[in-house]
C-alpha cells in the first residue's frame, strides 16, 4: 500500500501509538499496540506469531488487511511498519490472551451489544446520539436540527444505493454537487472556511446552514423519485438541481438579512470545553 501522508501520534494508556490518516481513515501501528497491551521486549516476534495464530483460526485474510505504511521510528527515521485500520485492529486485539486486554474486550462486547439493540430498536441510536452531542456541549435546538438532518441524509444515501450509486467516491461526487448548488462551495472548500481538518462539516454548521443542507438533500431526494432517476449522470443532475433550490433560498435570506449565510463559525472550542468538564474522551 502506498501512503503519502504524515504520521501522527496517538496516546493509549499514556503510551504513544503511531497512527496515520490513509484512504479516508486512521491506521495504527500494530507493533505499538501490541507493545502496550502485551509488554515484553519482542513485540515484533509476538506479532509474527499472532498472525500465524489468526490464520489458523480462520482469519486467513489478516495479511491482506494489513497496510505497509511509513512511520517515524525511535531513531527518527521513516520506516515501513505494519498498520491496521480500526476494524482490523479490533479483530487482532480480540485474539490477544492478556489480562491487560480484558477491559478493552469487555468494552467491545458492550458496544456490540448496543449495536444489536439498535438494530432491533433504531430509536436507541438516536437517544445515544443525542446524549453524545449534549456531552459535547451543543444546544438542544441545534441537536434537534442535526438529528433531523442525519435522518434526511440517511434516506438520501439509501435512495442513491437503490438508484445505482454505491461507492464512497460516488457519494462524494453527488454530495459536492448538492453543496456547490446550495452554498457555492464543495465540502473541502467549506471546511477550509470553517478551519476544519478531518472533522465532520455538519457538526460545525450553524442552524441556518443545517436547515439549508436539509432542504437541498430533501429536494434532491424528491427529484430522484419524481424523475425516477437511475445511474450517476441523472442522479448528478438531480443533485445539482436540488442544491440550486437551496442556493436560491440562501440568496433570498442574504438579501433580506444583509449578511452572508455561510459562516466561519465552528464548534471546536465548545466541544473541547465540554470534554474537559466531563472528562470524556
Amino acid at each position: 500500500m502506498r501512503a503519502d501522508i504524515n504520521s501522527k501520534l496517538a496516546l493509549f494508556e499514556g503510551r504513544k501509538i503511531r497512527k496515520a490518516h490513509h484512504e479516508g481513515e486512521w491506521w495504527f501501528s500494530v507493533i505499538d499496540v501490541i507493545e502496550v497491551l502485551v509488554g515484553g521486549e519482542r513485540p515484533r516476534k509476538y506479532w509474527n506469531d499472532l498472525k500465524k495464530k489468526l490464520a489458523a483460526e480462520g482469519y486467513s485474510e489478516v495479511s491482506e488487511k494489513i497496510g505497509q505504511l511509513k512511520m517515524t521510528a525511535s531513531d527518527g527515521k521513516q520506516r515501513v511498519t505494519d498498520c491496521a485500520n480500526a476494524e482490523t485492529l479490533f479483530r487482532i486485539i480480540q485474539s490477544i490472551p492478556s489480562p491487560r486486554v480484558e477491559p478493552l474486550k469487555q468494552w467491545l462486547a458492550r458496544v456490540g451489544k448496543e449495536r444489536i439493540d439498535e438494530i432491533e430498536n433504531p430509536e436507541l441510536s438516536l437517544v445515544r446520539m443525542r446524549d453524545l452531542y449534549e456531552r459535547k456541549g451543543y444546544p438542544k435546538e441545534w441537536i434537534d436540527k442535526r438529528l433531523r438532518g442525519i435522518a434526511v441524509r440517511q434516506d438520501l444515501t439509501d435512495e442513491w444505493k437503490d438508484r445505482g450509486a454505491s461507492t464512497r467516491s460516488e457519494f462524494a461526487v453527488l454530495t459536492n454537487e448538492i453543496m456547490q448548488g446550495a452554498f457555492g462551495l464543495k465540502v473541502d472548500d467549506y471546511k477550509q472556511v470553517k478551519k476544519l481538518e478531518r472533522e465532520n462539516l455538519r457538526d460545525h454548521m450553524t442552524d441556518i446552514e443545517l436547515i439549508l443542507t436539509m432542504l437541498a438533500e430533501a429536494t434532491t431526494m424528491e427529484l430522484h423519485r419524481d424523475r425516477d432517476s437511475r445511474g450517476m449522470k441523472p442522479l448528478t443532475n438531480d443533485a445539482c438541481d436540488g442544491g440550486a433550490v437551496a442556493g436560491r433560498t440562501r440568496k433570498d435570506i442574504e438579501d433580506q438579512t444583509g449578511k452572508p449565510v455561510i459562516s466561519a463559525r465552528n464548534y471546536k472550542k465548545r466541544s473541547a470545553r465540554a470534554k474537559a468538564l466531563d472528562g470524556s474522551c
